[in-house]
């Protein structure tokens, strides 16, 4: 599936994921592929991303931390989730 990450300064990442975990309104939940269609506020917490191939622009790579090779993270303060047709766009402050 396909994730974009949208800040109101840059897009923080795009590209192919095999998961994402998000920090939502009543706990943290999980996106794999082929999830159903979801729409969902995002409070305060951390994005974990998992990716076979992790590219990141280099003006944004010191808000992702790296875990290992296919894990990273990126702390939010807030924000909005999309999932529909193996697509997950994160609109992110």
């Amino acid at each position: 599936m396909i994730l974009e990450i949208v800040s109101p300064e840059a897009t923080l990442f795009k590209g192919e994921i095999t998961a994402v975990t998000l920090p939502g309104m009543d706990g943290s939940f999980q996106i794999l592929n082929n999830h159903a269609p979801i729409v969902s506020i995002l409070k305060q917490g951390t994005v974990k991303i998992t990716a076979p191939n992790f590219k990141i622009n280099k003006e944004v790579a010191g808000k992702f931390t790296k875990l290992n090779d296919q894990n990273y993270t990126l702390e939010i303060a807030s924000g909005t989730i999309e999932m529909k047709d193996n697509k997950v766009i994160v609109l992110a402050d």
